[in-house]
């Protein structure tokens, strides 16, 4: 009898072995059905999303232009001290690449160039056209195009190009530089901009947020009590302007606050505002702020609005009932159970807001623009993409700073809405 039993429990294990194996096979098939499905979206999202977005990072970092046009100048500075004068070897080496190297190779490098000393550009290029038909020894025919060419400062601007990889625009999107020393300092103040720019994106974008959840939160409250066609006609009012636009709803903002806009007559019509005086609206912070916050207000409502229809009304009577008077009722008992909606929304826009680029360009002034705008005008005018990836990196990490601290002291798992 002990044997059968112990039989019958050998037998038993390995069909739940079995059984274990083949539910691990099952889970297994499964998550690679799951994969297969969603592999298309991956692959889709890493071609046209995060590759290139990579690719542009990489070019605050990268400084190869220089060193593959000049690679026997890289070669020649890599054993020469700036406190010695350039000798005949070094114009030697520069002279083989300006040879060597095509125009426009060339002519990319002096670009690069041009942001380690200004006006290298020019020289770089009068020099080349000169160098191509000089012979040895090519010290004067330097000199003659250019007397910089004899001084270490040159030949150091030269060296602290070479290197394949740079933090150069990292620290000028940051208004620092490295000395002649490679000791990272202050720019001068007057080119000190970048800094002023990033903390100005930052304060009208936590502007707007605040400006959003309180015109927001009331009117997600009334929506949220609402019945009927008034609560339908307030969802549809919220909808509209996604209807519309950006640009649209933009210059609107133009045509109601400039000096004899509607906003000005109607105010002057009313005999609030001295006809001669009209306020200023416009191409300042404040049209900054009023457009935006316009603009951005529905992304607020929203995710307000889906966790106030989701608040049971008793709670409130409930509240209510035990004495609890209607100010208390709302700061310990609505306001805590909105607050997940509150957060989502104000995550919502303060994130939109910080890359916002057409409205303070079209309301704004000189002094009211954002990172964003540097960024195009770096990428699209000036043709500067490491300064453009530069900044980009630097807002990209500055959010994800801000969400991390936002995740741990508030938690990203208290974001449920409806």
């Amino acid at each position: 009898m002990a044997i059968t039993l112990s039989d019958e429990v050998v037998r038993n294990a390995i069909d739940t072995a079995a059984l274990t194996r083949r539910l691990r096979g099952l889970r297994r098939r499964s998550r690679i059905k799951a994969l297969l499905l969603v592999a298309p979206l991956m692959l889709f999202l890493l071609s046209v999303f995060v590759l290139p977005i990579g690719l542009l990072l990489t070019r605050s970092v990268d400084n190869s232009d220089v060193s593959l046009a000049l690679p026997n100048t890289a070669t020649a500075l890599s054993s020469w001290s700036s406190e010695h004068a350039p000798d005949e070897p070094l114009f030697a080496a520069l002279a083989a690449d300006l040879k060597a190297s095509s125009r426009e190779r060339v002519a990319e490098a002096a670009k690069r160039l041009n942001n380690y000393e200004s006006g290298i550009r020019s020289s770089l290029l009068k020099t080349a056209r000169t160098i191509r038909k000089a012979e040895a020894p090519y010290q004067p025919a330097f000199v003659e195009a250019d007397p910089r060419w004899a001084t270490p400062e040159r030949w150091a601007a030269l060296k602290q190009a070479m290197p394949r990889l740079t933090d150069f625009y990292l620290l000028a999107a940051l208004d620092l530089q490295r000395d002649e020393m490679g000791r990272i300092t202050g720019v001068a103040p007057e080119n000190a901009v970048h800094l002023d720019v990033l903390i100005r994106t930052f304060v009208v974008s936590i502007s707007v947020t605040l400006s959003c959840v309180l015109l927001g939160y009331p009117l997600a409250a009334l929506m949220a009590r609402s019945t009927g066609w008034v609560a339908n006609t307030l969802l549809i009012l919220v909808l509209l302007p996604f209807w519309t636009s950006l640009l649209v709803r933009t210059s609107a903002w133009v045509v109601l606050l400039q000096s004899r806009g509607i906003v000005n007559s109607a105010l002057i019509w009313l005999g609030l505002l001295d006809p001669t005086q009209p306020l200023e609206l416009i191409y300042n912070r404040a049209g900054v702020l009023i457009a935006m916050t316009h603009i951005l207000l529905p992304f607020m409502v929203l995710p307000i609005y889906s966790v106030m229809k989701t608040i049971p009304p008793v709670y409130m009577r409930a509240a209510s009932s035990l004495g609890a008077p209607p100010s208390s009722v709302f700061w310990r008992v609505y306001l805590p159970m909105s607050m997940p909606g509150v957060s989502a929304g104000g995550l919502l826009v303060f994130i939109l807001a910080l890359g916002y680029y057409i409205t303070p360009a079209l309301v704004g002034g000189p002094r009211d623009q954002m990172v964003s705008y540097f960024i195009a005008y770096y990428a699209n005018q000036v043709t500067n993409w490491g300064m453009a990836a530069a900044l980009s990196a630097i807002l990209l990490v500055a959010v994800l700073v801000l969400y991390a601290l936002y995740n741990r002291l508030i938690g990203i798992d208290r974001l449920r809405i409806g």
